[in-house]
């Protein structure tokens, strides 16, 4: 019955969007603004470019509400929009530049939710760095797994992938976190799995 509540006020958020009602766009844009800016930076946008994908994004989903049919939750019909504009302003602005630079870009509160064994922020941040060094496709999985609670199916939907190779993705990108992080705190470290 929850679930039904639920889908219900969604069909009702779309039903006042596609009538033009800006209130409900502007509260739609504020929901999901920072999850749509993870996917842009998550995928080696640095912040400038991951703020005019963002713009394209919410752009791109008011243009396609009419197409929403509701199969998928709205943020899931959401971050697959966010990584394809992601991913496509990758290949049109940044084709020889490296994915992934430095940044102190993902170090927030939300940031300890991923590390619910772990002691304080600042781990946090350490194993939220250390997913920027995986490929992008390991990293996006990652952080819609594990930092945006999304399901398997979701992600598969969201990158275009089989599920199998979803899987795969994480698998992968967990094995290597494991490097990785036990060379920034010097011992094995758990990553989930």
């Amino acid at each position: 019955m929850a679930g039904e509540a639920g889908k219900n006020q969604s069909g009702a958020w779309v039903g006042r969007l596609l009538a033009g009602d800006h209130q409900a766009f502007a509260e739609f844009v504020d929901k999901y603004k920072g999850e749509v800016f993870l996917c842009c930076r998550m995928l080696g946008l640095r912040e400038d470019e991951a703020e005019n994908a963002a713009s394209e994004t919410f752009l791109a989903a008011y243009k396609g509400l009419s197409r929403y049919r509701g199969q998928a939750k709205l943020s899931t019909w959401l971050w697959r929009i966010a990584y394809r504009q992601a991913v496509n302003y990758l290949r049109k602005n940044r084709r020889s530049k490296q994915l992934f630079e430095p940044a102190e870009q993902v170090a927030d509160d939300r940031n300890a939710q991923m590390s619910a064994g772990l002691e304080s922020k600042e781990q946090a941040e350490r194993i939220w760095r250390a997913v920027e060094r995986l490929p992008r496709f390991w990293a996006a999985a990652i952080v819609l797994f594990y930092r945006e609670g999304k399901s398997i199916s979701e992600i598969a939907k969201i990158m275009k992938k089989r599920k199998n190779t979803v899987k795969t993705y994480l698998f992968r990108g967990r094995e290597r976190l494991k490097e990785i992080l036990a060379d920034v705190f010097g011992e094995d470290v758990d990553v989930g799995g």
